[in-house]
């Protein structure tokens, strides 16, 4: 579960490290979620991201750090599509508005989180 773990983390950063070079594409991405498949979508990829870090926390460099955030980032998924998709266009329109400067502070967080998770999964 480890691997699975590290890998889901790389992909994160990934998605981090390709806002900080193309926002606009990171958008584009963010675009493809905002219908309710999409929502559903997401809120799946976040529930399937805290099990496995949760499933992978015993054998971490930081267990119960890694169990907290598997369980917040668990619910953050199942509240995902209670969202809703107007709101989400309301949001993802805000976002794009701020510009891309905006959009690769966030993305480099991200980067950050995904770098952070990789590292504390790792035994």
């Amino acid at each position: 579960m480890t691997l699975v773990a590290l890998i889901l983390s790389l992909l994160v950063a990934g998605l981090g490290a390709l806002g900080v070079v193309s926002p606009m594409r990171l958008l584009d991405i963010a675009r493809h979620f905002v219908s309710p498949a999409g929502l559903y979508a997401a809120g799946v990829l976040r529930i399937v991201l805290g099990v496995v870090l949760f499933l992978a926390a015993p054998g971490s460099r930081a267990p119960d750090v890694v169990r907290a955030l598997g369980i917040f980032i668990v619910v953050a998924g199942l509240g995902t599509p209670l969202f809703g998709v107007e709101r989400s266009r309301k949001v993802l329109a805000w976002w794009s508005a701020r510009g891309p400067a905006f959009t690769r502070v966030w993305a480099g967080l991200g980067l950050a989180f995904g770098l952070f998770l990789a590292y504390i999964v790792l035994p």
